[in-house]
């Protein structure tokens, strides 16, 4: 796991890493901004291309003179750099880096409190105004070249952070922040760019390290996890000699109904595929023969609309319950059924989250250990509205710990949060899985993985990541527009084997 630190941490880690290494302050910001020059060099190879770097007077300004000299010095020479000096103070590093940078041809300008801002020639902006100390929003000076720049067709590259984002905490929605094509952040994600509200203003980042002592950062507590490839290579079981379809368990996915057998389906295959040793669908009637056409290994628990199927629950070992099920009355009784005959962890989805929304009192029936799949306005159904995605990275931490479950808050950067307040952000997944029915396969990996015995805070970290990689896999390499939910459960088996091999 990564650890994911907040803004305070990191400026420690800074400082621990001076203090013991020991480096100087301004060599760690030389250190920083060849790191970036570094990654820049291989992106941006056109030498006689203009760049503008916009520094402001504090270390980010210091960290954009350091790679303005640092591009000169790899012939880099269509730079000029424009200092928004719009107060008296700077900081000593910022002001040593100045120094350097005057022993150069680079073209240097100071732009004065008031200056209004003039016609920007150069094809690339480096943006290093301020970085990831910002605790208020922009105003005045800042605010209207911020604005300026927007306004332009030009590429930006952010140093660290782009001017005016707030690294964690929550994003004002009337926030002035620098539209980034790019951010070349040093050693870590910060996290809210794992967050919805940095899409308008981050269209991509890539984490350059720049020697922060990894001692300090792994014993830094921190609730927030980033999930690692190794980290799921650890999780996943092996399938040893000598096993059987009992050692791998039976599930039970309750789901579809007549007009969304469909969600059913795909529940059923992508349990299969991860590896359950039995599969059984609980399915409508209507349902048979396109299930025992499409999945024969698949069996079939036939229910009624009207009244719960009998059903030997003590012989599942997970049951998974939602998807395609509608908001009628029977799926009410089916998860009052679940509730009151099984006490292992359920996977929770699709309308049984809905049904659960409209029924609050029945969150208290939910086994320990359970998981909760909402997607964004499912999440907001159960626990109230929520006008930003940190509020509702706090909500699901604190509803996890009081229903002693699981909650997976889905988006690019999927989200588990535990029963201990810890928050794990998958790393997989891309905009061509953005389809109908991808929910559905996640939660027939999830029940699977909990047949299979996985622990659920272990099902819900491998799982999600499996579901993710299994996309990439698909979309990245061949350049796939869209990847859709039966491609991916036709690749679980092979992502999990090269996970594993």
């Amino acid at each position: 796991m990564l650890p994911l630190l907040v803004s305070k941490q990191i400026r420690k880690a800074d400082a621990y890493t001076i203090a013991h290494e020991p480096i100087s302050s301004v060599d760690l910001m030389e250190r920083a901004s060849k790191a970036f020059v570094g990654w820049f060099i291989n992106h941006f190879p056109d030498k006689e291309q203009a760049i503008a770097v916009y520094c402001g007077t504090g270390n980010n300004g210091g960290d954009g003179l350091a790679i303005a000299r640092i591009l000169c010095e790899h012939s880099y020479c269509n730079i000029n750099v424009k200092i928004c000096r719009f107060n008296n103070s700077a900081s000593d590093d910022f002001k040593s880096t100045l120094k350097r940078l005057k022993t150069t041809s680079i073209s240097i300008k100071e732009i004065k409190p008031g200056t209004k801002p003039t016609e920007e020639k150069a094809d690339l902006i480096i943006d290093a105004m301020l970085g990831s100390g910002l605790n208020k929003l922009l105003q005045n000076d800042y605010k209207i070249w911020v604005e300026y720049l927007n306004s332009l067709s030009k590429i930006v590259v952010a140093v660290d952070v782009p001017t005016g984002f707030f690294t964690d905490g929550e994003i004002p929605p009337n926030a002035t922040i620098l539209k980034a094509d790019l951010v070349i952040t040093f050693q870590q994600p910060k996290l809210n760019f794992l967050l919805p509200e940095s899409g308008p203003h981050i269209n991509c980042w890539e984490v350059v390290k720049i020697g922060l002592s990894e001692a300090f950062i792994n014993h830094t507590p921190t609730p927030y996890q980033l999930v690692e490839e190794g980290d799921v290579q650890r999780i996943i079981k092996t399938r040893r000699r000598f096993s059987n379809k009992g050692t791998y368990g039976h599930a039970l996915v309750i789901a579809g109904k007549n007009e969304t057998m469909g969600a059913a389906l795909l529940s059923a295959s992508a349990c299969a595929h991860t590896g359950a040793g039995l599969t059984t669908a609980c399915i409508p009637q209507s349902g048979l023969i396109a299930l025992n056409t499409s999945m024969p290994e698949v069996m079939a628990l036939v229910r009624d609309e009207n009244k719960v199927p009998d059903v030997e629950w003590d012989k599942f070992s997970s049951i998974g319950i939602g998807p395609g099920l509608g908001k009628t009355p029977g799926t009410l009784k089916l998860l009052k059924a679940v509730f009151k005959n099984y006490n292992k962890p359920v996977v929770i989805d699709a309308d049984a989250l809905n049904v659960l929304a409209d029924n609050p009192a029945l969150l208290k029936k939910i086994p320990a250990g359970s998981i909760l799949t909402p997607h964004m306005k499912e999440f907001d159904r159960l626990f109230g509205k929520h006008t930003s995605w940190w509020q509702r990275l706090q909500t699901a931490g604190a509803k996890a710990k009081e229903l002693n479950s699981y909650i997976i808050l889905k988006n690019d950067y999927t989200i588990t949060a535990t029963p201990d307040e810890k928050f794990y952000f998958n790393s997989t997944s891309n905009a061509a899985m953005a389809t109908g029915g991808m929910g559905d396969v996640l939660t027939g990996i999830l029940t699977s993985l909990l047949a299979q015995k996985y622990l659920p805070g272990d099902a819900c970290i491998a799982g999600v990541y499996i579901h993710g990689k299994a996309g990439d896999e698909l979309a990245l390499p061949n350049r796939m527009y869209v990847v859709l939910p039966t491609n991916i459960i036709n690749r679980l088996p092979v992502t999990m084997a090269k996970l594993k091999a």
